[in-house]
């Protein structure tokens, strides 16, 4: 008898590819109000105060909350070309709404809307490469589609510095609109749907030919999400079963402890570093150097966790992220500064990453996206605290309480991510533990041991 073909990159490379494309957006997005912040503060015609502009970033990540919340529970039911479709427009639509704003009030609409698509967006690719990752290869695959998140707060960044000080902030905002020209004809055209969402639907041959077309196991009831309202709940509900009642909330206390992280630095980073000496061209390049650490952090995390697991892995990363932001305290040499921010952008941004990478398996097929959902979307208190808390500690003139700050809540991300094996292997659900070698591989097996 002839063996199967194994599931590989090349094999799924497609899905991986707009993956990393939208997610690309969504990091152009986050980053274009930290790169321009400096221009922000000082156009009089705005009224923007360090007060105002972390209460604005503030707004930005409620509306993440809001959007991660919801899509990641309509996902499992509407399916994921859709939402992604739908989150992609939205926060092109929040740029364009920010690059005609005439005031801060109106500024902050238009993020918040951005924020609806953008914290949509992250749960939604998220559940897609779970679930289209090559065997054994899952936290890596997940690395590998959050580099794209890392390139395009680069690119936001090279934005800000090019078109910034010669053409203004309002350009640097329409830039975001082009999202929705370029990413949505392709998702809806190449996008597959998942099979498990296409078994509930009732289209069972479409589900079938998606799971041959990319090697994938053929779906089964138990992995399609109850279809109406009581299965939306139902998913929910699930979320705390036994052997997830003490892990769920652990896991959306990392994703609060990341998400302050990733969303303060990104926001306050540029004044942060202002503030201690730093030029106002150093201070924005900055962004720039942490967000090349997160390429590289992503490609060596996702390696690594598949050898070891991803929980060990951002539990250590947090602990390296609370080292690197508490060096920064002290004011460095420019050389030494960009050497030391860019070694904590390889730790800060992918802990984050390996609590979204661990979590598909504590949940089976038929909860991944809602459980991804809650863990981003909870997880957004935190992103929504991150802004708020830098804008605070700026306007008190206080850069090394801030840099303090970041060191203390990436010290509760790594005690809350260490607990959870410990806490899931108590009263574990055999279903959920069985599907986590065939979804995730090996290693992934190895987070969560069956007892």
């Amino acid at each position: 008898m002839t063996p199967s073909p194994e599931r590989t990159f090349r094999s799924v490379a497609p899905v991986i590819a707009l993956c990393w494309l939208v997610v690309f957006f969504d990091g152009m997005d986050v980053n274009l109000y930290g790169a321009v912040l400096p221009h922000l503060v000082d156009d009089p015609d705005l009224g923007f105060t360090p007060s105002t502009a972390g209460t604005i970033g503030s707004w930005t990540t409620f509306g993440m909350l809001v959007g991660a919340l919801g899509c990641g529970t309509l996902t499992d039911w509407a399916g994921r070309k859709p939402m992604v479709t739908g989150s992609v427009v939205l926060f092109s639509l929040g740029s364009a709404l920010c690059a005609l704003a005439p005031s801060a009030a109106y500024f902050g609409a238009g993020r918040f809307v951005s924020g609806l698509g953008l914290g949509g967006l992250m749960p939604i690719g998220l559940a897609i490469v779970a679930e289209f990752a090559p065997p054994r290869r899952a936290a890596l695959a997940t690395g590998l589609m959050m580099t794209s998140y890392h390139a395009g707060g680069m690119a936001a960044t090279g934005l800000g510095l090019a078109l910034g000080p010669g053409h203004g902030w309002r350009l640097v905002f329409w830039t975001g609109v082009l999202p929705a020209a370029v990413a949505v004809p392709l998702v809806w055209k190449w996008l597959p749907e998942s099979p498990g969402v296409l078994l509930a639907k009732g289209r069972v041959r479409e589900a079938e030919a998606v799971a041959a077309r990319y090697l994938l196991p053929a779906p089964t009831p138990a992995e399609a999400p109850e279809a109406g309202a009581r299965g939306r709940f139902a998913a929910v509900a699930a979320l705390l079963a036994p052997g997830r009642r003490l892990a769920t909330p652990l896991l959306w206390l990392a994703s609060f402890a990341g998400l302050l992280l990733v969303y303060g630095v990104s926001t306050w980073l540029p004044e942060l570093m202002r503030a201690s000496g730093y030029s106002l061209s150093s201070s924005v390049t900055f962004l720039m150097v942490i967000n090349a650490g997160g390429i590289v952090g992503m490609l060596v995390a996702g390696r690594t966790a598949d050898r070891f697991g991803a929980v060990k892995v951002s539990a250590v990363w947090f602990l390296l992220t609370a080292c690197g932001a508490f060096l920064l305290r002290a004011q460095l040499p420019l050389g030494v500064a960009y050497a030391v921010v860019f070694v904590t952008g390889i730790w800060l941004f992918s802990a984050q990453v390996m609590v979204y990478a661990a979590t598909p398996s504590v949940y089976p097929p038929a909860q991944r996206a809602t459980g991804l959902g809650w863990v981003t979307g909870v997880g957004r208190t935190g992103a929504v605290v991150g802004p708020w808390l830098g804008g605070a500690v700026v306007a008190g003139g206080n850069a090394s309480l801030g840099f303090t700050t970041f060191a203390v809540a990436a010290v509760l991300g790594a005690v809350a991510i260490s607990l959870v094996p410990l806490v899931r292997g108590k009263g574990s659900d055999p279903g959920t533990v069985r599907a986590v070698p065939r979804v995730l591989g090996h290693s992934e097996g190895k987070i969560l041991p069956k007892h």
